[in-house]
């Protein structure tokens, strides 16, 4: 299990790569990227995300030994940014590996609805108008359910 939580922006291919030369018997590897979303027309400036060094990378972790308990995994790469970020940059990976690409496939969602839901980072928007903290949104809540 591999978890960082790091403010320089991360090589995906690199990432994915490296990942992949790790896994050993393994028939199945899922990765998935999140990005920052403009608001439209250009709007969004920045997004800055904060967390508390520490207390994130243990949520994290838990998050990611709860899905190894839940699905037979071989390995699980989570890398999360903070910081300031601008639209189209790379905010976190999220990579699994598995021998059956059924259990990469849902240990993967479901470690992306818990790091968007679950884990401790704090975002804000800053745009032409002014800055706004993201609020939790109901559909994030709602996928929890699922699990």
């Amino acid at each position: 299990m591999d978890i960082r939580v790091q403010t320089d922006p991360f090589d995906l291919g690199a990432e994915a790569t490296a990942f992949a030369a790790r896994q050993q018997g393994m028939g199945a590897i899922v990765t998935f990227t999140g990005v920052v979303r403009d608001l439209g027309e250009g709007a969004l400036h920045a997004m800055e995300i904060e967390h508390y060094p520490g207390m994130t990378e243990k949520a994290l972790e838990k998050i990611a030994q709860e899905a190894a308990e839940r699905w037979s995994l071989g390995d699980v790469l989570i890398i999360h940014r903070h910081g300031m970020l601008r639209a189209s940059e790379m905010i976190m990976m999220v990579a699994t590996a598995s021998r059956h690409r059924a259990d990469a496939f849902q240990a993967a969602e479901y470690l992306m609805d818990f790091l968007k839901s679950r884990a401790p980072f704090w975002k804000k928007e800053i745009s032409g108008s002014g800055s706004d903290w993201v609020a939790a949104r109901t559909e994030d809540e709602e996928a929890l359910k699922r699990w």
